[in-house]
C-alpha cells in the first residue's frame, strides 16, 4: 500500500505470531476467565495469566507489583488518575502530556484537585526540570509524566524524576505509550507507582489491548465497576488486584496476541539504528524545521515542518504523491505544540518501527527534499 511512518499512532505491521495465536483463540476453545471451572474458562484464564506474567517480566516487576489489563493506555491512565487523586490533592505534570492525561486532570480540577505543568523549551522541547521543585506543595500527592514525547521523541530523565518523587514521598505515574517495548523500564527499585502502557504501538500487539503495572499498595479506587465472576453478592468491586481494575470480560484474543508480540520482541535483535541517519538527512534539507532534542537518548519520533506550509498539506502530499503515511496536526498533545510554537499549524510527525527499513527512510528523505524545493 505504501510506506508506513505513523508508528507512534499504532504499529500497522505486526509479527506473524500475533495473528496466528489470535486466530487460534477465536476457533472456539477459549471461554471467559474466572467465569467457571470448566475447561473453556480455565483455558481463557491461562491466557490472561500468561499475558500478566509477560507484562511483569517486561517491566522487571517483582512481587510488589501486579498487572491489570484495559483496552488501551488511555483507560489505564484514567483509572489510575481518577482512582488515586481526590479533592484537595495536587499533581505535577508536564507539557509533554497527551490528552489521555490532560483531560482527566481537567476533570479532576473541576472536582477540587489542582495541578501544575512543568514547561519545556521552544523547538528543542527539553523539560525545565527545576520547575518540579518550584511546583512542589504540601498537598502534592503525585507526579504524572510521559516517558517520551509523542511529538518530539524526547525521552524523560526518568532517574531524576524517580529520585525527586522518592525524596518527597510522591506517587509516580508513567505514561509509557511511546516507550514500552523500545526503552527498558525497570520497576525493581520500587520507585515507580504505576506504568500505564498500550499494546498496539511499540509492543506490536493488537489494538484494544493495554493496561497498567502498579504497586499493590497503591490506594486506588475503581473507576469502572461491574462483573468479576467471583463475588457476585458484593455491592462493591473486589479490592484485590487485578480484579479491582478489571471489571467485565477481558479481551482474551487480544491478550494472547499481546503475549505473542512481547515474546517476539524479547527474542528479536535490537531494532535498526536508523534515527541518527534520518536526522542527519533531515538537517541537510533546506527550509526544514526539526523539533526536538537530539543531544541525548530519544525514541524514533520526528516532528518537522517545511517552510511555512500547513502540516496537513505536507502530510497529504506525502501520501498522495509518494504513498508515505505520516501524521499531521497536534497529536493530541496541545501543550507540547504551545511550547514548540506550532499551535498555528501543528507538525508533520514521522515515526519508525522495527519493520522500518533504510530503503524506506531514504525514500522519505527524497520525498521531503522534493517538497522543500517547491
Amino acid at each position: 500500500m505504501g510506506i508506513y511512518m505513523d508508528n507512534a499512532a499504532t504499529t500497522a505491521q505486526k509479527p506473524a505470531d500475533v495473528a496466528e495465536v489470535m486466530t487460534k483463540i477465536l476457533q472456539g476453545e477459549y471461554g471467559n476467565p474466572s467465569r467457571g471451572a470448566h475447561g473453556y474458562s480455565l483455558a481463557g484464564f491461562r491466557v490472561a495469566e500468561e499475558a500478566r506474567e509477560q507484562v511483569k517480566k517486561l517491566f522487571q516487576a517483582d512481587q510488589r507489583y501486579e498487572a491489570a489489563f484495559t483496552n488501551n493506555a488511555t483507560v489505564a491512565l484514567n483509572e489510575v488518575l481518577k482512582g488515586l487523586i481526590q479533592a484537595g490533592d495536587h499533581v505535577i505534570t508536564t507539557d509533554w502530556e497527551h490528552n489521555s492525561v490532560l483531560r482527566p486532570l481537567y476533570q479532576l480540577e473541576k472536582q477540587g484537585a489542582s495541578f501544575d505543568v512543568v514547561s519545556s523549551e521552544a523547538v528543542a522541547g527539553r523539560l525545565n526540570y527545576g520547575e518540579f521543585v518550584e511546583y512542589l506543595r504540601p498537598e502534592t500527592k503525585a507526579v504524572i509524566c510521559n516517558h517520551a514525547s509523542n511529538v518530539t521523541g524526547n525521552l524523560l530523565d526518568l532517574e531524576w524524576v524517580k529520585d525527586f518523587c522518592e525524596k518527597h514521598q510522591l506517587y509516580l505515574i508513567i505514561d509509557a505509550s511511546q516507550t514500552a517495548g523500545v526503552v527498558p523500564i525497570d520497576l525493581s527499585d520500587g520507585k515507580i507507582s504505576a506504568v500505564c502502557f498500550t499494546g498496539h504501538k511499540s509492543l506490536y500487539g493488537p489494538q484494544g489491548t493495554g493496561g497498567v503495572c502498579l504497586r499493590k499498595n497503591l490506594p486506588i479506587e475503581p473507576v469502572l465497576t461491574g462483573g468479576d465472576g467471583m463475588q457476585s453478592f458484593s455491592k462493591v468491586q473486589p479490592k484485590e488486584l487485578p480484579t479491582l481494575l478489571e471489571a467485565g470480560t477481558l479481551n482474551i484474543p487480544g491478550l494472547a496476541g499481546l503475549t505473542a508480540s512481547i515474546q517476539w520482541l524479547q527474542a528479536k535483535e535490537a531494532r535498526p539504528e536508523l534515527g541518527e541517519y534520518f536526522y542527519q538527512g533531515l538537517e541537510e534539507i533546506a527550509g526544514l524545521t526539526i523539533y526536538g532534542d537530539f543531544t541525548g537518548a530519544r525514541v524514533d519520533v520526528f516532528s518537522i515542518n517545511i517552510k511555512d506550509a500547513e502540516s496537513a498539506i505536507v502530510s497529504d502530499l506525502l501520501w498522495e504523491e509518494f504513498s508515505i503515511a505520516t501524521r499531521p496536526g497536534y497529536h493530541c498533545a496541545p501543550l507540547m505544540h504551545n511550547a514548540l510554537g506550532t499551535a498555528d499549524r501543528g507538525t508533520v510527525r514521522i515515526s519508525f518501527s522495527n519493520f522500518t527499513t533504510k530503503a524506506e527512510v531514504d525514500e522519505v528523505l527524497a520525498a521531503l527534499r522534493n517538497l522543500a524545493l517547491r
